[in-house]
């Protein structure tokens, strides 16, 4: 096989939007992926419904990627919200958009969308090789371990879309920071993202493992967010407590408002009110409208519950929750650190390795689930794609 004028490694989001950009611009491109198959998180991402962005405001969207908006602004000014709809109605797909703003293929599915994305790649000359894992550089030759045995590629320029090191089962495992290290390239270590906490529940609350619970308003440290999460056998899980990652892992205490449409004082008139012979289950069952996940939570962490309606009325509104910190790493939805904004130039080159990009979430950057992780590492694919097929044109390579 001769050598290509590109090469990709991984065959995620950010590494199929790159070869599309370089294949559509003439040049021929191999795409590397160390898995069977390709898009393999991406695909699980789709299981449980493939959000694809966020319609909202501008600066509200940028403002979830947080100290990376300045950095990620001209990619996702270049391809926002409104692009990314365009892109996937072109490949076929019927879209929607949820009452929160978020963006889903009518299908609720990743391969529809997959299958018609490495069609048009195909069509457009770009070769898939999977199972060809990246062991580095030979001087300015990129080496593979294959099932053929040990290849070696020489491209003009070359795009890293190896993922962070979240899901290492589904080829994000972080095994390209020692290779670039090596060279000499400045990283961030990795750390969780988008993780679920753990906690070490009593047996009383076994009954409640899968129950989600809704309508609350989480606290940790300066962050609030209200939202839904779902009590799991590890600990506590889903969007809301996404939202609080950066926080908590930065040490911040958490704690939740179990009615959050209620004030303090509102809660502690409720439950001074006369509750007969009833329980105190079930007087906050009537007086608080609490359902039986909300009085379980209450009871694990507020236990024993005072007695005036005063103090339990606050606990009601600030429940702290005890747990042993965030989720490993492997089990987070995504990771922050990797390669931050002083190893690349504006055009995701690496300043150490000229003719090397880098995209996706290889990049410094951490943003919430909710269609902003796929938004960036399809806009940043497409941006470190433009740039190195400029690089290609222009006579540069290496």
């Amino acid at each position: 096989m001769p050598d290509p004028d590109a090469l990709v490694i991984g065959a995620g989001p950010a590494g199929l939007m790159a070869a599309g950009e370089l294949s559509a611009a003439g040049l021929s491109t191999l795409i590397a992926e160390a898995k069977p198959s390709p898009a393999r998180k991406f695909l699980m991402a789709g299981k449980s419904g493939l959000n694809l962005t966020k319609d909202e405001a501008p600066e509200t969207f940028l403002a979830a990627y947080a100290e990376a908006a300045p950095w990620l602004r001209p990619m996702l000014e270049g391809f926002g919200p409104g692009d990314i709809k365009a892109w996937a109605q072109s490949l076929g797909q019927d879209l929607f958009t949820g009452s929160t703003g978020r963006v889903f293929p009518t299908t609720m599915k990743a391969s529809p969308l997959l299958r018609a994305w490495l069609a048009r790649l195909n069509q457009q000359g770009a070769t898939l090789r999977t199972r060809w894992r990246w062991t580095g550089w030979n001087g300015d030759t990129v080496t593979f371990d294959t099932p053929d045995g040990a290849r070696a590629v020489t491209p003009k320029v070359t795009i890293l879309a190896t993922g962070g090191a979240s899901w290492p089962r589904l080829g994000s495992d972080g095994a390209w920071a020692p290779m670039l290290a090596e060279q000499g390239i400045p990283l961030a270590p990795f750390q969780p993202a988008n993780a679920g906490l753990k906690i070490d529940w009593s047996g009383h609350m076994t009954r409640r493992f899968g129950t989600p619970v809704k309508g609350t308003r989480l606290t940790a440290g300066e962050t609030e967010t209200r939202g839904e999460f779902v009590i799991s056998e590890r600990g506590i899980e889903g969007g809301a407590i996404y939202m609080l990652t950066r926080a908590l892992r930065d040490g911040a205490s958490l704690s939740i408002d179990l009615t959050p449409d209620l004030t303090e004082s509102e809660i502690e008139s409720r439950l001074a009110r006369p509750r007969g012979k009833d329980s105190l289950s079930n007087h906050l069952r009537k007086a608080l409208k609490l359902d039986p996940a909300k009085r379980a939570l209450l009871n694990e962490f507020g236990q024993p519950l005072p007695g005036d309606p005063a103090s339990l009325a606050r606990l009601v509104k600030a429940l702290p929750i005890r747990h042993a910190g965030l989720r490993p790493m492997a089990e987070a939805i995504s990771t922050a650190g990797g390669l931050p904004r002083a190893s690349l130039d504006e055009n995701l080159m690496l300043i150490a390795r000229p003719g090397t990009f880098a995209c996706g979430e290889m990049l410094d950057w951490e943003a919430p689930t909710g269609g902003y992780l796929l938004t960036a590492c399809l806009a940043t694919g497409r941006w470190a794609g433009r740039a190195a097929a400029g690089r290609v044109r222009s006579g540069e390579t290496g």
